[in-house]
């Protein structure tokens, strides 16, 4: 990858120029995965529909996702509008193509010459990428559709210039997780013992706002998990923790060794009481010391998790 960048930056400083704008704006790709993430979760439109994977999108949708992703990009990093492309990164003109299949970019005929930021992310593999490439013509397969719209040869995809290549997709949680329990959630008559089913059997994990959504289907989703009578007080009495995006919180899943919930999400995770000699990592909740609980530990009722305050993406 060094030696690529070296080589297209020495050849195409337009492409070095985007690249180096677009890392700077996100170095870690967290703003971009998180972007397709919502994007393919604003598609799927669980809280009306209660679908989870993309199979189960009509073909019009799929068809609308590239440009949802588009706007979506354009809103996140505050890009200009392009002269004759969507974007203008750095004083440069970029057209942005998503496609949910690797390598399935639909080029048209007025991006030859210009910048693409090529975007792919499939929520099944759970990756997704993200690169640059100079459209010439000879880089395109023919093609005969009505539009003209062109895909890049699969030998030329060694031209792209990767920002992100197979980065992780925040998890689809519903779509992952064992089908015996899905069918568990899903077979709950209310959207509250939905929720408490999902936290029950999805636990040590990320769940997202639009996973409990999905499962909820009522627009008060977030009071069913927090709320009094909510899946953190309901499941309590059965030694279950459900920690959010609060900087409290997330430094005791942090201490537990647990996935850390970033913006939107929740972690559950049933505890025990630590014991003398116990060497598995512990958390001080509510005054004690607590573990995660394995198979032979007894169920008791979990601790009280502090009070909500800000979640650590808004704390000054």
């Amino acid at each position: 990858m060094i030696i690529q960048n070296q080589v297209l930056s020495q050849d195409d400083p337009e492409l070095a120029l985007v690249h180096a704008k677009l890392r700077l704006l996100d170095p870690a790709g967290q703003r971009f995965a998180r972007v397709l993430r919502d994007t393919i979760d604003q598609l799927l439109n669980g809280e009306v529909t209660g679908r989870y994977e993309w199979k189960s999108l009509f073909k019009t949708e799929k068809t609308h996702a590239g440009t949802v992703v588009e706007i979506n990009l354009q809103r996140e990093f505050a890009f200009e509008d392009g002269v004759d492309m969507d974007y203008r990164i750095g004083g440069v003109d970029v057209d942005c193509k998503y496609s949910q299949q690797f390598g399935g970019w639909m080029i048209p005929p007025e991006a030859v010459g210009h910048l693409c930021l090529l975007v792919w992310a499939d929520d099944y593999k759970g990756l997704w990428s993200a690169g640059l490439l100079r459209i010439a013509p000879e880089l395109l397969n023919g093609g005969s559709n009505r539009d003209m719209k062109l895909t890049v040869k699969a030998e030329h995809r060694t031209k792209i210039l990767w920002l992100w290549h197979d980065a992780e997709l925040p998890e689809n949680t519903l779509l992952h997780m064992d089908p015996t329990d899905r069918e568990a959630v899903f077979a709950q008559k209310s959207g509250q013992a939905r929720l408490n089913e999902l936290f029950r059997r999805a636990q040590r994990r990320r769940i997202g706002r639009n996973v409990v959504r999905t499962v909820a289907q009522q627009k008060d989703y977030m009071k069913r998990v927090r709320g009094n009578g909510g899946s953190r007080s309901s499941l309590r009495r059965e030694g279950i923790i459900i920690m959010g995006d609060y900087r409290a919180h997330q430094e005791i899943a942090r201490q537990l060794a647990l996935p850390m919930p970033q913006e939107g999400d929740f972690v559950s995770a049933r505890v025990a009481r630590s014991v003398p000699g116990d060497s598995r990592p512990f958390a001080v909740i509510d005054g004690d010391a607590w573990v995660l609980a394995e198979h032979g530990d007894p169920v008791i009722p979990a601790p009280l998790l502090p009070p909500h305050t800000a979640s650590a993406e808004t704390e000054t």
